[in-house]
């Protein structure tokens, strides 16, 4: 376990608190060196651009470079070629391969060049909906090879939210399989891209197909491809030089209105980044094996299943399976023994997950663990018991850490290539380098040390950050720079102790999280809304033991409505899952008769989360009729929650 620190005793200062101030006390100077573990083919005019502030930093400005050269072409050119790049570990398929640096990259030059032959060119939009097949990683570093800018939208998704993202990045084409598999059932990928295209016509040219034995993808003549046969036909593409500051991939996530955010990543920055996160936050040297158990749909995929580990020469492992039931809980120590895994990242839930399978970590015991070093968590606030179960099984260090969607790369973590600090369950640890975090009143004033408040990040946010919204610079402003002028705003309220340590305790919007799936309540309560027997909605997220948090629904029905309820409950939860998609997990929702509102109007959610959860909760000052908040109760206990 990581030991108290001692103080260099010239400065005073330790090792991570001098690279700390470096970091921020000269910015430019701090990344131009981090930047040196990038290969680039034109050096930068200015290492911050800060023309377009106080709104706008772009990095490495006039650089030019290649993300898929950095992350394959050059190790194979540095003599590591034979080494394993990606171990594909299927027990969904029983299937699993591995592709070294060599290999990977004829498969991404040949599909590079198979995209070509399709008319897609630097700047072009390619949108990738494929399940976890080492196709996926292929496609993502084929787009960042032509200068074409992907968007992997999640298999899970419904063909509604597909085609969201369809009409905002306009694609000329998608590359897809036949089908996802989850445990006990296969889901055709076919008819949810074919009702998407209905719902966004005229904007996808072709699209390429990986046909996989158990789903047949029907082919339609002149638009789809099929996979196998377009990369036996390609002629293999070199990479194509980009600016740093050009997009390397737009990704969306949940916005409080229902319509995505495409947050957008820039080539340089990014590369320099992850690729300074692998040795000093997750203790990595080139040639050992990295491990996030995600997906290619979710940021964690894009930063550390595909480019983090590759920039950094690591050997990355894509798994298709879960924590549980894939075939038991002992699936993650399998592949850790096996593939010889020194870190895994993984989400809270897969956790509690396996713990509530294995609570005695009986498995863990069966397999050969040696090799295993770090155990990273993120994607949710990690619940203490959960964390001092893992590190009391399996007897390394687990790691807290928290960044998001939008930043790409930890704020705050507890940084081991440099200096691991004391754990303390409950806490992301400190303040990442390059992150300057701060905690403010709604005054944008600093609170005091253990003061909740908003938490924010100075500006400039570090390389790797979005600097923008996918053609949505104003959404942008609003969303993120607006209430706390010169401050990055996280959206997470939390406090920060004496020791500069991190605490994240809630969101400050209604984004819920989902399994580590950040989600958004508005886009759930618009899908509801739009049923016609309901009048009025709010649906919030309630404690989960195993989710973290689950949506709940309040419905109130239009007046004359003489239905009965279970129906019209079982209606808006499909209704939930075909426009959102199964990874809601909207399954429960209860009528009311009215809702508890302020005097203004304003929905007390909050409130409604805090008595469902069965939390300390004071009467809102601002409340119309404190009455509702006893039927809100009765209501809830009715459907299993206000049970304390």
């Amino acid at each position: 376990m990581p030991k108290p620190r001692q103080p260099n005793r010239e400065t005073g200062m330790n090792q991570l608190d001098r690279i700390y101030q470096h970091s921020l006390s000269d910015r430019e100077g701090f990344w131009a060196e981090a930047a040196d573990e990038i290969d680039w083919q034109a050096p930068w005019n200015k290492v911050l651009d800060t023309s377009g502030a106080p709104h706008f930093y772009r990095w490495f400005e006039g650089a030019r470079c290649n993300t898929c050269y950095n992350a394959v072409d050059r190790h194979v050119e540095q003599g590591r070629g034979d080494q394993a790049a990606l171990i594909y570990d299927s027990p969904i398929t029983n299937q699993q391969k591995t592709l070294s640096y060599s290999e990977l990259k004829d498969k991404v030059a040949h599909c590079a060049g198979m995209m070509r032959a399709l008319g897609i060119e630097k700047g072009d939009r390619v949108l990738i909906y494929m399940p976890m097949i080492p196709q996926a990683a292929v496609a993502m570093l084929a787009c960042a090879r032509l200068g074409a800018i992907h968007s992997v939208v999640f298999g899970g998704f419904a063909a509604h939210e597909l085609a969201t993202r369809i009409k905002d990045a306009t694609p000329r084409l998608i590359l897809t399989a036949s089908c996802g598999i989850e445990p006990g059932r296969v889901i055709p990928y076919q008819p949810l891209i074919e009702d998407a295209l209905k719902e966004a016509p005229g904007i996808v040219e072709n699209i390429v197909v990986t046909q996989r034995e158990q789903a047949a993808w029907d082919l339609t003549a002149g638009r789809d491809h099929d996979w196998k046969a377009g990369m036996e036909q390609a002629e293999p593409a070199e990479c194509v030089s980009v600016t740093a500051t050009d997009p390397l991939y737009i990704l969306y996530t949940s916005g409080t209105t229902g319509q995505p955010k495409g947050v957008m990543r820039d080539n340089g920055g990014h590369m320099v980044a992850l690729k300074w996160s692998m040795k000093h936050v997750y203790d990595m040297e080139p040639g050992e094996v990295y491990w996030a158990a995600s997906d290619v749909g979710w940021v964690v995929g894009h930063s550390y299943i595909v480019y983090a580990p590759l920039l950094h020469g690591c050997t990355t492992v894509l798994f298709e399976g879960k924590p549980v039931g894939t075939p038991d809980a002992g699936t993650f120590w399998r592949v850790i023994a096996e593939h010889k895994v020194k870190a895994l990242f993984t989400a809270p839930t897969a956790f509690r997950a396996i713990k509530k399978e294995d609570p005695d970590g009986k498995l863990i015991g069966q397999y050969d663990l040696s090799h295993f070093k770090t155990l990273f968590l993120a994607g949710e606030r990690c619940d203490p018991d959960t964390l001092n179960w893992a590190q009391e099984k399996l007897g390394v260090p687990v790691i807290d850490h928290w960044w998001q969607t939008e930043t790409g790369w930890a704020m705050a973590a507890n940084c081991m290539g440099i200096e691991p600090l004391p754990i303390i369950p409950g806490s992301p640890t400190r303040a990442v380098p390059g992150y300057e975090i701060q905690v403010l009143d709604h005054d944008g004033h600093e609170v005091k040390r253990g003061e909740m408040g908003a938490i924010c990040v100075k500006l400039p946010l570090p390389p790797g950050c979005l600097p923008t919204l996918w053609k949505a610079d104003q959404r942008f402003i609003d969303a993120y720079l607006s209430e706390y002028p010169g401050y990055y705003q996280t959206g997470d309220a939390g406090y920060m102790d004496e020791n500069g340590y991190v605490f994240v305790m809630a969101r400050t919007d209604d984004i819920i999280n989902v399994a580590g799936h950040r989600l958004s309540t508005g886009a759930m309560e618009e899908v509801l809304a739009s049923h016609p027997d309901v009048a009025e909605c709010a649906v919030i997220g309630a404690a989960d033991s195993l989710k973290g948090q689950l949506p709940l629904g309040f419905l109130v029905l239009k007046s004359g409505v003489a239905r009965d309820d279970a129906d019209i409950i079982s209606e808006v939860v499909a209704l939930v899952r075909k426009q959102i998609g199964p990874v809601a997990a909207f399954k429960k929702a209860t009528v009311v008769q009215r809702l508890p509102k302020t005097r203004s109007g304003k929905i007390l959610r909050g409130t409604m989360r805090a008595i469902a959860d069965g939390t300390d909760w004071k009467m809102p000052a601002t409340i119309d009729d404190p009455a509702i908040l006893d039927e809100i109760k009765e209501r809830l206990q009715s459907i299993g929650y206000a049970q304390n």
